[in-house]
């Protein structure tokens, strides 16, 4: 039998992802048009045992022409990001210093009845929890500082921009604001009628996404790790991820979704939206495809405040993930959220036909049910603030309520409180 010839990088295993082998296709595509090799934004992993040297040669063989990568992604010091040619990427995938190559793929972001209908007011009212005092990473679009944020008490502790390298908290693009008003917002400017479940929580603003509401894996990469190392300085017990892309690999191979599970196993509870891509199965995204973390699925809640008549929203991604595990972990609100309104947004601009109240505006989607997932979380940790990711998770699929015919069910702010309250009592001491 004669041996068939094969496109190189079509033949390299597991030394290119998925995702940059579907890149160079097209790009080839492209060059039966032209003759110009276009660079691909990448991210160079190198072996764990590499000597600097070897790195070194690899970093200086890309500087040519086209192609540049030497900026840390401040996550993995055997990890850089750039931009390579097709030529340059088939020419250093076979030293020996590279382990893999990862296409630098876009990644993209995807209160009224809510925060009654999961019991998050009663709490407020009853125990007297806000979340005060505890603090979620929201990494998105960057946040407005909204006065429902600012006033009296400015929350808005820590602002980290990757995409224009600004200091003060802005959001071009509105979904981070949103985001962030679904699980603090205190319903200032609304008498309290549009409030987040947290409405006494801190927010760290981190913007990775752009004014279109796009960005890359490796601006991400650098959101998390800044996350973790800056951990203790913020107090960040929580990251909200109401973004993320297809899953081309196993979560083991993943890098955003060896991030999240490095965020997690430092003590940081991850809260990641599962994806707008429902109702069809094996729809999951990265980095919810993570079994570690907590992945939200939306429900919509028929604009009412019983749970009887609930659904989970046609748009949510469903599982299975890409390893066959069981996705989303739970369901929270998600549909018809209203929530801040950043001014001058892109999504202002977009949909006046959504802006409630001249300061509020109304969206829908998995990234709504993440934020107040997270904000229901921070009402737990102000309970007991002992709570490890494990422990959180264990609780809130403990005492979901089961009505939406999948592996879990809804959201119940108020029994996820009270058995926070008393986790420490019921766990066995383990010496």
């Amino acid at each position: 039998m004669r041996n068939r010839n094969r496109v190189w990088f079509e033949e390299c295993g597991k030394k290119l992802d998925p995702a940059l082998v579907e890149k160079l296709q097209e790009e080839r595509k492209k060059t039966l048009h032209t003759t110009s090799d276009t660079s691909i934004p990448v991210i160079v992993y190198f072996s764990n045992d590499v000597e600097k040297d070897q790195k070194d040669d690899v970093i200086h063989a890309c500087q040519m022409d086209n192609n540049s990568i030497d900026s840390d992604l401040g996550f993995d010091e055997n990890a850089v990001c750039g931009h390579l040619t097709s030529d340059m990427i088939r020419k250093i995938k076979d030293y020996k210093a590279v382990n893999r190559i990862f296409y630098d793929r876009e990644i993209n972001a995807f209160l009224d009845i809510a925060t009654k209908e999961i019991g998050a007011r009663a709490i407020q009212e009853q125990l007297g929890l806000t979340g005060k005092g505890i603090h979620i990473a929201v990494v998105d679009t960057g946040i407005y500082p909204h006065q429902d944020l600012t006033k009296d008490t400015n929350r808005i502790v820590a602002f980290k921009d990757f995409v224009n390298d600004k200091n003060e908290p802005y959001d071009d693009n509105g979904h981070g604001t949103h985001c962030a008003g679904d699980a603090a917002g205190n319903g200032l400017m609304s008498d309290g009628k549009y409030t987040g479940p947290a409405s006494g929580a801190s927010l760290i603003g981190v913007k990775v996404l752009d004014k279109n509401g796009g960005g890359r894996l490796s601006a991400m990469l650098k959101g998390i790790a800044w996350c973790i190392k800056h951990k203790e300085e913020y107090n960040i017990r929580i990251i909200s991820l109401s973004l993320g892309a297809k899953a081309y690999d196993s979560y083991r191979d993943d890098p955003l979704s060896q991030a999240v599970q490095s965020a997690w196993h430092q003590g940081i509870i991850v809260c990641a939206a599962a994806g707008n891509d429902g109702p069809k199965p094996k729809t999951i995204n990265t980095p919810a495809v993570n079994p570690f973390i907590i992945t939200v699925g939306a429900a919509s809640d028929q604009n009412t405040e019983t749970r009887a008549d609930d659904v989970i929203a046609d748009y949510s991604s469903r599982g299975p993930t890409i390893d066959s595990l069981i996705k989303p972990d739970l369901y929270a609100p998600g549909t018809d959220i209203i929530s801040l309104l950043a001014p001058g947004s892109t999504i202002e601009k977009q949909r006046p036909e959504q802006i409630v109240d001249e300061n509020y505006l109304q969206l829908s989607g998995t990234s709504m049910a993440t934020p107040i997932c997270a904000g229901v979380i921070a009402l737990m940790l102000e309970a007991n603030p002992a709570l490890s990711p494990n422990d959180v998770k264990s609780i809130l699929n403990a005492t979901a309520y089961p009505l939406l015919n999948d592996y879990w069910g809804f959201i119940v702010a108020s029994d996820a409180v009270k058995m926070a309250k008393e986790y420490s009592r019921n766990k066995v001491a383990v010496k």
